[in-house]
């Protein structure tokens, strides 16, 4: 009996260890759907701290981006298309100024879809018209 008690617990143990943390299948609001395909690219870890166009104190930690057109606040899905990984971010900065990259990313946000390593990455973003 303890060793089935033991093999249970491991077992619990093990898949919430593996389990990753699912993004919104749908996004807030009730405009329409939106989705452009584009490249991003993270913020430099020199922005850590400094204000964002929003007003709001930038944090690598956060899951955050910068859009160039964008109301502050607009819940943005983006989608590495290498790997189909996805993260929701709130936008609170302008930007990119790079031509033919569509969003930037915080590291925390660049991290969870893989794309540390390229720097950037083509993606898909998705978000509702306001």
């Amino acid at each position: 009996m303890k060793n089935k008690y033991l093999l249970c617990l491991l077992l619990i143990t093990i898949l919430v260890a593996c389990h990753r943390r699912s993004v919104p299948s749908s996004l807030p609001g009730s405009g329409k759907l939106v989705t452009e395909t584009g490249y991003a690219s993270f913020y430099a870890d020199k922005f850590d701290g400094r204000k964002t166009s929003s007003g709001e104190v930038f944090r690598q930690s956060k899951l955050t981006a910068a859009h160039k057109k964008l109301p502050f606040g607009t819940m943005v899905k983006v989608t590495n298309l290498s790997n189909n990984k996805a993260v929701v971010v709130k936008v609170n900065d302008r930007g990119p100024f790079v031509h033919s990259r569509i969003i930037d990313l915080s590291k925390s946000a660049a991290k969870q879809i893989d794309m540390i390593g390229a720097g950037v990455a083509k993606v898909k973003i998705e978000y509702r018209k306001p």
